[in-house]
């Protein structure tokens, strides 16, 4: 399928796609800065310039978007219908920098946890996992 829109249309569309400072990452440093925790933001030293990173506790936490990192068996990572092939390519390249970047910081040393879009609906159960991980 072409794509519905024009290629100057979609690359303003692109272009508007952050990379941080989401609206989910900002759910997420709320949430654990309300706690009381604190945190350092895109560690540009550590692989793949994790979200939130608690050098004291060597933990980090990950905000993943369920589309852009093919979240498995989430309704919300669908494939689109048209350009098939080029997002096909691009979310699985998203989903291996992820997962080398998960275990290059596990070989460092340290404990990841993943929050995915589809888990910021409930927030209270959010903040609960936050904090047993922070504190576990």
């Amino acid at each position: 399928m072409v794509d519905t829109v024009s290629a100057r249309r979609r690359s303003e569309i692109m272009g508007r796609v952050k990379g941080k400072d989401t609206a989910l990452e900002m759910v997420v440093r709320r949430l654990v800065h309300g706690a009381g925790y604190r945190y350092r933001l895109h560690v540009a030293n550590l692989p793949g310039r994790p979200d939130l990173v608690f050098p004291g506790r060597r933990k980090i936490i990950q905000v993943n978007g369920c589309f852009w990192h093919m979240h498995d068996n989430c309704p919300l990572s669908r494939m689109p219908k048209s350009r098939v092939d080029f997002w096909r390519t691009k979310l699985a390249r998203n989903k291996q920098r992820d997962e080398e970047n998960l275990a290059a910081l596990t070989c460092e040393g340290w404990t990841v946890l993943t929050v995915w879009e589809c888990e910021i609906r409930d927030v209270e159960g959010l903040l609960r996992r936050l904090e047993a991980f922070l504190e576990g």
